[in-house]
């Protein structure tokens, strides 16, 4: 292959770079848009915030309902990724546990009606929420394997169970500015601990 062949590889790997970049900052400026004001905040915000035109945005995301979407799922992704990392960084499996139970609750009072902007589309929101477990369970099932085998936690608690129970620890934070769920759910992760 002679150079040009080779600079037009490399422009092309470079243009989808660009683009992964510009969908990762869109994605990231409507999750702090969506915080903020709701799903239903003007796209012009998200553009504003991400520093693009309108154009961009609709160009990613033709719909709404396809941008609610994406920022559902990045968010999963970002919290199924921590896992391993926080595993292996922390330093013991159970303030893994701890600070990745964070992450996740981070996830569920910061959403802001994004599942529920979803379940008009029943079809679409089973396919997100089977996304969710699927990326989320065996992270929590990783964590609480590693605590429960260092001999931190007990051993009587799966990770969906523990996952719906943060959930409905954190439910009060969507209705109440005062509800600390975060609290409520350091005292649950707190109370896994192996009893001495």
């Amino acid at each position: 292959m002679d150079d040009s062949g080779r600079g037009a590889g490399s422009a092309a790997g470079s243009r989808r770079k660009d683009a992964r970049r510009n969908r990762q900052t869109l994605l990231e400026a409507a999750a702090t848009v969506f915080v903020a004001s709701g799903v239903e905040a003007p796209v012009r915000d998200i553009a504003a915030e991400a520093g693009v035109g309108m154009g961009t945005i609709y160009r990613h995301f033709p719909t709404r309902a396809d941008l609610v979407i994406a920022v559902y799922r990045h968010q999963v992704d970002a919290c199924a990724e921590a896992g391993p990392v926080l595993l292996a960084a922390g330093p013991t499996p159970h303030a893994a546990l701890g600070r990745w139970v964070d992450h996740f609750v981070d996830f569920l009072v910061t959403k802001h009606g994004l599942a529920s902007a979803l379940q008009n589309d029943n079809a679409g929101f089973e396919t997100l929420h089977a996304y969710f477990l699927d990326r989320l369970v065996p992270v929590c099932a990783q964590l609480l394997a590693a605590a429960t085998a260092a001999g931190e936690i007990r051993t009587d608690l799966d990770a969906l169970h523990l996952m719906h129970g943060i959930g409905n620890l954190c439910i009060g934070a969507d209705t109440d500015p005062h509800y600390d769920a975060r609290r409520l759910v350091a005292l649950l992760i707190a109370g896994l601990r192996q009893p001495c």
